[in-house]
């Protein structure tokens, strides 16, 4: 079977985009997605998105890491709403689903922003390190300079450990710069490697930076990433819970193309 696609990527964060609207790629499998985006024998991704047409919301964004398995990705939302608005899907907003629940998207000229999922608690580790899940789970450490640090190696450490390993976690290693500005380096669970960018990863690590300098009120933090810069913007509550939380930042097509794929299962 012919699969249609086209491949967005957002401050380096990389997707492949399948419209579902119709259900013609429902048959589509976690071995199926391992294999387009696999970097020497599918199309290459960091994940696969499919937009599902479903009651009640202009769509489904239906995210697939790139072994197969399912979480929410926030720079993946942000390219899907790029993808859902050139497909005619939503104009200047969208409500849509996602697996952690519904949200609101809207769109600019170059930037598309996502509004995340509030958050009620942040763990703490014995080594003071922050665990927050902002629709996908993070561990957050922060570092004085992380420029020259092993991230795969160390990120490996913390996601496959015994207290991790069986449902996984993404770990951040965060430098602050200023007291709203920080940069981030990511390992991701799913990928299992160090990525450009990660959404989930940016908002949690300014989180656990509110969170660790006690600031309260609407916040807003730059996040530089490897592939770019993204803006943070939340409202930080007198009892530690984050609401109106808003990931923001570019996300842009980089082409488009066919793959013959085996519809039956492998």
């Amino acid at each position: 079977m012919i699969l249609e696609f086209e491949k967005y990527q957002g401050t380096g964060n990389d997707f492949i985009m399948l419209d579902n609207m119709n259900g013609q790629y429902n048959w589509l499998s976690a071995n199926h997605v391992s294999q387009l985006c696999d970097r020497r024998f599918g199309v290459g991704a960091d994940g696969l998105i499919r937009l599902n047409r479903v009651d009640g919301f202009d769509f489904e964004l239906d995210y697939f890491n790139a072994d197969g398995s399912k979480s929410f990705c926030g720079n993946g939302a942000r390219c899907g709403l790029a993808f859902a608005f050139k497909r005619g899907y939503c104009k200047n907003t969208a409500y849509f689903l996602g697996c952690d629940g519904p949200h609101e998207g809207s769109i600019g000229e170059e930037l598309f922003s996502v509004k995340m999922k509030d958050v009620s608690v942040v763990h703490e580790t014995i080594t003071k390190d922050a665990v927050i899940d902002t629709g996908s789970p993070h561990y957050i450490q922060f570092k004085e300079e992380i420029n020259d640090i092993n991230v795969v190696e160390l990120g490996r450490g913390i996601r496959f450990s015994s207290l991790y390993e069986q449902e996984g976690i993404n770990v951040n290693f965060a430098k602050v710069i200023q007291s709203n500005h920080l940069s981030i380096r990511t390992y991701e669970r799913g990928v299992e490697d160090e990525t450009l960018s990660c959404g989930t990863g940016a908002t949690a690590c300014a989180m656990a930076h509110a969170h660790a300098h006690d600031i309260t009120g609407k916040c807003e933090i730059r996040v530089d990433v490897k592939g770019g810069e993204l803006l943070i913007s939340f409202e930080r509550n007198e009892n530690d819970t984050f609401s109106n939380v808003y990931l923001i930042g570019p996300a842009k097509m980089v082409y488009k193309g066919e793959i013959e794929m085996n519809h039956g299962n492998f």
